[in-house]
This record gives structure tokens, sequence and C-alpha cells, in this order.
């Protein structure tokens, strides 16, 4: 998609966002993540508290545009999106504030919060492998850019150019692998997979348990949601790239950031002190299979400890900052 029409997709997907009332004393979340995954968290504070939440949800860059649009009028007191990068932008454009909340040093670590906490880490999601136990076997990848050899083609499924994952993980390879490897690494996906693009990560899981093909890339977490559902279904997870030589796996994080115009700043505070606690961070990790980003909760039972898996050294607050370069390659490279 080439950016200027993207520039006016985005504007669009504003603009049409549907008008919407709030009440005064409410607080006012502005979420790109789904309904489904924030509002039972969102429920179990406002049961606590007594705090009264109201929530808009739309797609994440939609929302910041909107935020810059109602400026000191916007009635947004929080913003949450499933990407760290898209809450960095956030902080770039001066639209959060940093988040004064005692104890965040130990709660949350540093690689996990921007520098000076306009945006905090929720939960953790690492971008893995899901493959056919039936159709690949021990060894046959050992990373994610293996899934560009030629052998693969016609046997993958990948997300969309205009998935926020993808874009992540391809910033993420370009840090550390630099464009040319980047380059041949999309050419090689967009070969193998042919029309087998798709706009959700559950997707591309359903198509490889039904056995349509072999491998693709997602977060590791719709991989544990379709087994919740599916046990017998003939899937695993692999974490790619690990050992000396490996890079590591992409990791993302969901966060929150308090918006520099709310009109609730203690209500806000208390919501991403009570997302950051143990009862608010179990259920990111037990209702969602997310990793919780608080050192003292551990994750749920079937997940791989992160502790365990090798992780990409680039820095979240990066993410940002790598988005324009990388979607002018995948844009070079004609992903669709």
């Amino acid at each position: 998609m080439p950016r200027v029409f993207f520039f006016f997709f985005v504007v669009a997907a504003t603009l049409s966002l549907p008008s919407w009332s709030h009440a005064e004393d409410s607080l006012v979340v502005y979420s790109g993540r789904a309904e489904r995954l924030i509002q039972p968290v969102l429920d179990a504070f406002q049961a606590e508290s007594g705090i009264n939440v109201q929530m808009l949800t739309a797609d994440s860059t939609a929302l910041i545009n909107r935020l810059q649009m109602e400026g000191a009028r916007t009635p947004a007191d929080v913003l949450i999106t499933n990407d760290a990068g898209t809450l960095e932008r956030a902080r770039e454009l001066q639209l959060l504030q940093p988040a004064t909340i005692p104890g965040i040093e130990e709660t949350i670590p540093s690689r996990f919060r921007a520098p000076d906490n306009t945006w905090i880490g929720l939960s953790g999601r690492i971008w893995v492998i899901v493959y056919n136990t039936t159709m690949v076997g021990p060894g046959d990848i050992s990373s994610i850019l293996d899934l560009a050899e030629p052998k693969w083609r016609g046997k993958i499924a990948i997300p969309s150019a205009g998935s926020v994952y993808l874009q992540t993980g391809v910033s993420v390879i370009r840090a550390v692998k630099g464009d040319e490897v980047t380059t041949a690494f999309l050419r090689g996906l967009k070969d193998n997979a042919g029309s087998l693009v798709y706009g959700k990560n559950r997707q591309i899981v359903a198509a490889v348990a039904r056995g349509e093909v072999a491998a693709g890339p997602v977060n590791h977490y719709y991989i544990n949601r379709h087994l919740a559902k599916h046990p017998n279904a003939p899937i695993a997870s692999l974490p790619a790239d690990q050992g000396e030589q490996g890079m590591g796996v992409v990791l993302n994080a969901a966060g929150i950031g308090v918006t520099v115009q709310t009109k609730h700043l203690e209500q806000a505070r208390a919501l991403v002190r009570f997302l950051i606690s143990p009862k608010g961070q179990r259920m990111f990790a037990h209702v969602n299979k997310e990793y919780p980003l608080n050192p003292h909760v551990t994750a749920a039972p079937e997940l791989l400890p992160l502790q365990s898996i090798q992780v990409a050294r680039v820095p979240l607050s990066r993410l940002a900052q790598l988005r324009d370069p990388t979607m002018t390659v995948i844009e070079e490279v004609g992903l669709r």
C-alpha cells in the first residue's frame, strides 16, 4: 500500500469513527485492543474501585489521529494499545504524560516502559511459528528467516502488510540483520505464501490446523487459544532463532499511557496501578494467555517461561523510529 494512500486511509478511518457520548464523571479509555481482550480486566477494576469506566475501541493509529484532532477537547483519559511502537509514537507526539506510580521500577522492568514512564507495558507476546505437527518435522525450521526458503513455496500463510505484528517483526529483523537480509526475507515470504495472506493471526492458526499450510508466523497466544477450543489440533508453537547464532524471538507488548488532557488524573493512575498489580497481571496471563510483565506474576502453565526464551535485543522504545523505514521496505517488496 503506497504511503500516501495509507495516510489517507488512516485519516479516513479516523474521521469515520462513530460519534461517541460519554459521562463526564467516567474514566474514558481509548483502546486499540479488541474489546474481548481488555473489557474483562476493566470490569474487574470498575468492580474493585467503584470508578465507572467507558471505552472506545478502534485501530490504534486511528485513535492517535483522533487524539491529535480532538486536542484539549478529548474525553480520553488513557490510551491502551496492543503495540509498544504505537505508544511510543503517541509519546513523541506529546499526547501522553509521565505516569507517577509509586514502586513502578520494581513492578514493571525498565525494558517494558518508556524512559520517562509516559507509557507502561502491560502484557507481552512473542512472534513464533505455528506449525502443523504432521507436516513439519523436528529441525525443519530453526529461524523465522527459513520461511523464505523456496522449499516452503505454497506451504506457508502470512499476515497482511497492514498487520502491526508483521511490521514489528520486520522492524526487529531490519534492526538486527539489515535491509538486504530483510528485503530477501520479505520477497521469499511473498513468493511462498502467494494468495495465503490473512488479516488475522487466528486465520493463520486455523489454516495450519486444517493442514492447508504447514506453518506461519503468529503471536503465541493465538495458538494457545486455538488449542483451548480444539485440544487435539495438530499444531505446536516454535520460538525460533534460539541459541548462540540466533537473533532471538521478536517480543512486543500491549501497554497503557495517561493522556496529557486527562480530566481524571487520579482515577487514570488508579487504573494503571490495577493493571500492573498481581491481580490485573494474572488476568492478562490466564484469560488472554499473554505474558505478564510484572516479574512477581507467573505465566499460564501452558506457556513456555519467558525467562527460558531468547529474545531479540531491540528496545521497545525503538519500534516507532523503525516503523516508517520498515513500511518503505514492505511497500517496495509489494506485500499486500
